[in-house]
């Protein structure tokens, strides 16, 4: 009986370690299709540009698709990074409150985004984002004289690119510290640490970063912990500024509020 009960039990644990493996191979060779989500559609599409935009393909190892709004030469040129889910159209009641600034903009779509080809990766949307930077090097904006904006997975794109180059300024939007620890959230019952690929590890690299910062985050981020937000500010240096708002999910609200800080953090970039 004492052995016909252990060999119950052997063979549940087996069968419990064989689910879990499983599990854990799906998860690893999906991973991607879980961090990126260039199809969905959760962001307000129905809006209409209310400026002009010229469309631009940018050479990376695809061709990338651009928005490019001019304004004026003597304005800085704000060089925007997406969220790992939606197209550039998702963007369009940001860029219309972001055109009301005295600012030119670039917003890029990665690989695989905004029918692109290509499949979005860490190292391809590192790629994406210097060649959006050359870009307009090229165009005759030079490195001085651009903003850089990230957007949630936006935001590591940034820090990286940040890290490497000498901006005017770098805005961070629902930041997290390292895909590592945010998908220890998501995943406590997986060895993220082995198994993630594509890692984003911001907090290590915001160091490098000797120029003005903003980060804006919402406290009531139910994607990115708020904590995270605050933690990336903390470990810059001067100088910096801060817009957390109370009541703010991941997305923040576009408000006269958040312009306004937009606003003050541009006077202090030279």
């Amino acid at each position: 009986m004492y052995k016909k009960i252990s060999m119950i039990i052997l063979n549940s644990i087996f069968v419990l370690v064989l689910i879990y493996l499983v599990v854990v191979l799906v998860i690893f060779f999906s991973q991607r299709k879980l961090m990126y989500h260039p199809y969905e559609n959760n962001y307000l599409q129905e809006n209409q540009l209310n400026h002009n935009i010229e469309k631009v393909y940018i050479n990376s190892d695809f061709k990338i698709l651009g928005w490019h709004h001019f304004k004026n030469k003597k304005f800085k040129t704000l060089l925007f990074f997406h969220g790992n889910a939606g197209n550039l159209q998702n963007r369009i009641y940001k860029l219309n409150d972001i055109s009301k600034l005295d600012i030119n903009y670039l917003i890029i779509a990665y690989r695989g985004f905004s029918g692109n080809k290509g499949k979005p990766n860490e190292t391809g949307l590192y790629k994406d984002s210097e060649s959006a930077k050359k870009w307009l090097n090229d165009y005759g904006v030079s490195d001085k004289d651009i903003i850089l904006y990230g957007e949630s997975l936006g935001t590591a794109i940034a820090i990286d690119l940040a890290s490497k180059h000498k901006f005017a300024g770098i805005i961070l939007e629902s930041p997290f510290t390292s895909m590592v620890k945010l998908s220890k959230i998501y995943y406590p019952y997986l060895p993220v640490k082995i198994l993630l690929k594509d890692r984003y590890d911001s907090i290590n690299k915001i160091n490098n970063i000797d120029f003005p910062k903003m980060v804006m985050h919402g406290d009531k981020d139910k994607i990115v912990p708020f904590s995270m937000g605050k933690e990336i500010f903390e470990n810059f240096s001067e100088p910096k500024l801060s817009y957390f708002k109370e009541g703010d999910d991941h997305m923040m609200d576009f408000d006269a509020e958040l312009l306004e800080n937009i606003q003050n953090f541009f006077k202090i970039i030279k």
